[in-house]
């Protein structure tokens, strides 16, 4: 799956969708796409990642309490 970073804009690769659907892990393993050759899988915060359409990542992929109010 491609998501972009938010802040250069450059496509990412996700390795492991678990791990992205994970509210328990904040950070993933992903590979830019930013030049001509892939890059080397580096770990990046899922809260620094939105889909290719600009659309923020779902509440319950990044809060494991997204259901409780306080």
């Amino acid at each position: 799956m491609f998501l972009r970073n938010k802040s250069t804009g450059d496509l990412v690769e996700v390795l492991d969708l678990t791990a992205l659907m994970d509210p328990n892990q904040e950070n993933i393993n992903v590979t830019f796409h930013a030049g001509e050759e892939r890059g080397d899988p580096v770990d990046t915060q899922k809260s620094t990642l939105t889909f290719p359409s600009g659309e923020a990542l779902p509440v319950c992929w990044l809060d494991p309490h997204y259901r409780i109010s306080f």
